[in-house]
């Protein structure tokens, strides 16, 4: 199992709920979360910049955009 630091961007949704939901989806395309942070909200482009912290059975990890 190896762990890996990433970063990625989110359409902001309607409701807390829903936003919760995209980003697990978004994270789990790259692993299994562990843990996860919004650490930026650009509201022009209706996006968050998620930091988080997957693990993944893979050695290598393929950042998909």
């Amino acid at each position: 199992m190896t762990t890996h630091f990433i970063n990625v961007e989110v359409a902001l949704e309607e409701s807390p709920l829903d936003m919760h939901r995209a980003i697990e989806a978004e994270l789990r395309k790259r692993g299994e979360p562990l843990r996860w942070a919004v650490t930026a909200v650009d509201v022009e482009t209706q996006k968050a910049r998620v930091e988080a912290v997957v693990t993944t059975d893979d050695v290598t990890l393929t950042q998909q955009g």
